[in-house]
Order: C-alpha cells, then sequence, then structure tokens
C-alpha cells in the first residue's frame, strides 16, 4: 500500500452528522489511544461530543514517517464512534498481524486517520464499472470470509475499479476474479476520512 499522506483535512465524502468539532476530537482521540497504548497507559477519555455517540463503523489507519504500521476496524454500525475509535487505534497500533507493535521511538513521526463508515451498499458484478474511485470503499463477501478496502486506497495505488476489486478479493483470500463468480457478495461503502 502506498503511504498515507500527512497533515489534516477530510477526504472522501463527509458524514453530515459529523461537525468539524467532531472529526477534531475523534481524530485527537484515535492519536491519544495510539500513544497510550504504545506506552502502556491507561485508555483516554471519551470526547463529549456529539459525534462520540452516533453510530457507525470506523477504521483507524497508523503511519510513521509516511509508511503505513496499522489499520483496523468494524464495518457494523452498532456501537457508538468514541469507542470504537478507541478501540480500533489501540488495536491498530499493535493486533494488526501485517506489522510488529508500534515502538515509543515511532509516536514522534506518528500520523493517524479515522475513516467513518456509512452503510454498505449492494453492488453487482456487471456494475462493477459503476465504482468511484477515491469516493468508494469495498466490502467483498463470500462465506465466512470478507475483505474490506477503504476508499483511499483505490486512489493512492492508482487503480481502476476492476484493480480495486480484484486487490478487495485478494485482501478477502480468494482469487483475483472471485468477484465475477456466483455466490461472492459486493459491497459499497463511502467514508468520512479525517485525521490531524
Amino acid at each position: 500500500m502506498a503511504p498515507i499522506p500527512s497533515g489534516g483535512g477530510s477526504r472522501t465524502i463527509a458524514d453530515p452528522e459529523l461537525s468539524p468539532a467532531d472529526r477534531a476530537a475523534l481524530a485527537a482521540l484515535a492519536r491519544r489511544s495510539v500513544e497510550a497504548t504504545v506506552r502502556g497507559d491507561s485508555a483516554p477519555e471519551i470526547p463529549d461530543v456529539p459525534g462520540a455517540r452516533l453510530r457507525r463503523g470506523a477504521f483507524v489507519t497508523v503511519a510513521v514517517a509516511g509508511a503505513l504500521r496499522g489499520c483496523l476496524g468494524r464495518i457494523l454500525g452498532d456501537r457508538p464512534l468514541g469507542p470504537v475509535v478507541r478501540a480500533m487505534a489501540a488495536a491498530a497500533a499493535r493486533e494488526d498481524a501485517r506489522f510488529p507493535p508500534l515502538a515509543p521511538e515511532e509516536l514522534p513521526e506518528l500520523h493517524v486517520e479515522v475513516s467513518v463508515l456509512g452503510e454498505p451498499a449492494p453492488l453487482a458484478a456487471a456494475d462493477a464499472a459503476r465504482v468511484t474511485i477515491g469516493r468508494d470503499g469495498l466490502l467483498v463477501r463470500r462465506g465466512r470470509v470478507s475483505g474490506l478496502l477503504l476508499p483511499q486506497v483505490a486512489l493512492e495505488c492508482g487503480w481502476g475499479p476492476e484493480e480495486f476489486l480484484a486487490a478487495t478479493c485478494r485482501k478477502a483470500g480468494l482469487g483475483p476474479d472471485a468477484w465475477r463468480e456466483p455466490g461472492t457478495e459486493l459491497f459499497t461503502f463511502l467514508a468520512d476520512v479525517f485525521g490531524e
């Protein structure tokens, strides 16, 4: 995966129920959660902002010096966003099996990004060309396996819709053309992506 850009700002689609203050508070919560986890400190308090109480799925992406170091999240919007962001930030710092846990000496170059997910919408394989790169995230599911890639991944990697679908299938442990096969479920989703 390409390095994630540093700096703040929102990309992709803004969730109308998240204010700029909500985004700033959730991004700061993600950072404090990563820092507390890496240092072995207590988890930070959930900020008292309306956005922290919304029920949304969310992923937290952690990078150090521009290089991806972890990304974990929840697809389902069945829990309040504040606790989800706090838990996923801590997990991204320590539990992403693709990377070793973050170390305290990496914290000065830490960048944290939060992706708040919209509801997944079914996508027929015949409609693959409808996937909008940079706007849509993808979820591929077949039986008990699934793979998800956030909207920004395809943009950062320079993929078209079919490459994005193939990569999402590989993320699920499926063949790259599994999205074309019967029994494979495809979904798109929007995300409000922001960081510090």
